[in-house]
């Protein structure tokens, strides 16, 4: 539900729940206020597996995120731009849109990359088990930007403060953090940038880290098909009490003032 700002003025209040048919609800009561309890926990177990995930994989990156690897991104990507982006002439700066390509689901996690693939005839798969991409990526929103061209950021579902892929659709160019795409236009091994001796001092705490990220992530999953089942049961138990007739009238009358 969104609260309106402008109540009446630019937004309206649409109540579906004239719809319900209230009588038959209660015979249904005991079995609906368990059901509604029991998957909002599922979620709520879910959020927070997620968020110890998030900060476990967060520990790991800023382990290995060193300022000569920050260098060699910027230069990376500085290398992207004046082959793959060049400075368009007397236009003005480009815009971006922010999109979420990928999800954890209750279907596990998600990557939308045929979205990319139909937009973006040439695409850079990043090989990228830390979490590095960001800082590559972010040069490059930043340059192609300037460059006069409009982006799509796509951020991390897990941290959404941070890139995980970008596109250029004018240039039909995107960059996936996706390393397993089959036969992208090219493939950089971001991983491999990493300093040697700094992965060989902390690999014990990296695998570990790595063990405990991945099984949070899978106890997430775990939880939101729980709730997934869970809410598909609550559906089955309102539907019979939902007079669809006038959700459809509701839906005609608003389709007639627009």
């Amino acid at each position: 539900m969104v609260e309106p700002k402008f109540p009446g003025l630019v937004e309206q209040y649409v109540n579906l729940g004239d719809a319900y048919q209230k009588e038959g609800l209660q015979s249904v009561r005991e079995e609906l206020m368990s059901c509604m309890k029991g998957y909002k926990g599922c979620y709520q177990r879910a959020y927070r597996c997620l968020g110890a995930a998030a900060e476990i994989f967060e520990d790991m990156r800023s382990t290995l995120l060193t300022e000569p690897l920050e260098n060699h991104l910027s230069k990376r990507a500085k290398g992207i731009l004046q082959r793959e982006i060049p400075r368009r002439k007397n236009v003005r700066a480009g815009t971006v849109r922010q999109r979420f390509l990928g999800a954890v689901t209750h279907q596990g996690v998600l990557c939308l990359t045929e979205t990319a693939q139909v937009q973006c005839s040439k695409i850079y798969a990043l090989a990228d088990r830390w979490g590095l991409a960001g800082g590559l990526l972010s040069y490059l929103l930043a340059g192609a930007v300037q460059n006069g061209y409009d982006v799509v950021a796509c951020p991390d579902p897990m941290a959404p403060d941070r890139l995980s892929h970008l596109l250029i659709p004018e240039l039909e160019l995107a960059f996936l953090s996706v390393p397993e795409l089959e036969t992208p236009f090219r493939r950089l091994r971001l991983d491999n940038a990493v300093d040697d001796a700094l992965l060989r001092k902390n690999r014990p705490q990296l695998r570990f880290a790595h063990k405990v990220y991945a099984a949070l992530v899978e106890e997430a999953v775990h939880s939101l098909a729980q709730a997934k089942e869970m809410h598909d049961h609550l559906e089955g138990l309102y539907n019979p009490f939902v007079d669809f007739g006038r959700v459809e009238e509701t839906a005609l009358r608003i389709f007639r003032e627009l």
